[in-house]
């Protein structure tokens, strides 16, 4: 018989019986067990019928039990293919914890958001992990759990801080990372703790031995995908249109957001969202400072000319479509330069020209550019399964 293991933790596999053979797969797959052979009932048999010609109505030919082993066989590569290409992720729990409540790790049942009283005197910080403009992070431990305690750098940015925790608040979902407490009156707030560190650390991550199976064209797209369905949640969040202002280069956007320890992305940094209202006329400007680049939006620069000094009462504002033009550049990125990235690259072609359109009115909806990564996503697994599948 063949069997499909599970591999153990340490990368061995299940020990098979005897006659039995193994077949190592990198993903988990359930057991399954296959008929490798079909024998001719007994040794006996023939001479328990003598010299009877022809086969009794218990006997099967070989080359019937090899064809049917075959077949099994492939049905199971099939079952094997459709697990591989698909990859799917674990399902969000759909009853996820009512506004003013967390769950994290191991955790059965959702807790209040912790009060000052119970961050003063419950989490034991460890270390700093990171530090920006408004926030110190220290790597805490609360109740048996890593989480990160943000502190407030400056009183001068306590009004930053104090946004950032009320987007935090009231943006709780699967696209945010989860709140566990806060105390205002001490400038702190509690999230759980993702290891893996910000989305800029993923080419490193990804380049371990050990993250070696998810390096591909598919896991990356995946990336890209729950990139643009965050943007897309911000652009109609409850909260209404909200911009990811902190996002003037590369490295200041990835900073902003966290590398799940399942590789999955969620929103972190929350500082910088405006509100952009179209109804009356509310526009956004992201900071006080002339840009350059050309990462930003066109619309981001400074439109007078070097003859004429920069003056932020003279800049234009402008809306959430600064955060479209982004989204090929952040994208590259995340695809990296795997096998098949260039493929995915292609069909996200005209998707991402039309993101970059120097007319911000003519450039998608992160809603538009979501399906169609979407799209791309699911044609291309559907694509390259069919063609393994034929090669079997």
């Amino acid at each position: 018989m063949l069997i499909l293991t599970q591999p153990t933790s340490d990368g061995d596999h299940l020990q098979p019986t005897s006659g039995i053979r193994t077949l190592p797969w990198k993903s988990a797959w359930t057991t399954i067990l296959l008929p490798v052979s079909c024998s001719v009932v007994g040794a006996g048999m023939g001479q328990q019928h003598g010299n009877r010609k022809g086969l009794t109505h218990r006997e099967v030919p070989r080359g019937v039990g090899l064809l049917l082993s075959l077949a099994l066989m492939n049905a199971a590569l099939y079952l094997c293919l459709d697990w591989f290409f698909i990859s799917p992720r674990p399902p969000e729990d759909p009853s996820r914890c009512p506004h003013g409540y967390f769950r994290m790790g191991r955790m059965k049942n959702c807790s209040r958001w912790l009060s000052c009283e119970e961050l003063r005197t419950e989490v034991r910080q460890l270390r700093r992990v990171g530090e920006g403009a408004v926030k110190r992070v220290f790597l805490s431990e609360w109740n048996e759990h890593k989480v990160a305690l943000s502190r407030l750098t400056r009183l001068e940015m306590k009004d930053d801080f104090l946004h950032g925790l009320q987007m935090l608040k009231s943006l709780q979902s699967p696209h945010v990372v989860t709140l566990v407490g806060y105390c205002e009156e001490d400038g702190t707030i509690l999230t759980e703790y993702h290891p893996l560190g910000s989305l800029s650390n993923l080419e490193e991550t990804l380049n371990l031995s050990k993250y070696q199976d998810v390096n591909t064209w598919q896991h990356r797209l995946q990336l890209a995908v729950e990139y643009v369905a965050i943007i897309n949640y911000l652009h109609q969040s409850p909260l209404g249109v909200r911009v990811m202002c902190d996002s003037n280069d590369l490295p200041k956007t990835l900073s902003q957001y966290l590398l799940t320890s399942n590789f999955s992305i969620v929103a972190n940094d929350l500082d910088a969202l405006p509100l952009v209202d179209h109804a009356s006329g509310v526009r956004v400007k992201c900071g006080h400072r002339e840009l350059h680049g050309d990462f930003v939006a066109p619309e981001q620069l400074w439109p007078y000319g070097g003859d004429t000094p920069f003056r932020d009462d003279l800049m234009p504002s402008y809306d959430e479509k600064i955060d479209i033009w982004k989204i090929p550049d952040v994208s590259s990125f995340l695809l990296g330069h795997v096998e098949g990235s260039d493929m995915v690259r292609f069909h996200l072609f005209d998707i991402h020209k039309a993101c970059k359109s120097q007319i911000p009115a003519e450039r998608p909806t992160a809603q538009d550019v979501l399906d169609t990564y979407q799209k791309v996503l699911h044609s291309l697994r559907e694509s390259v399964m069919s063609q393994t599948k034929e090669m079997l």
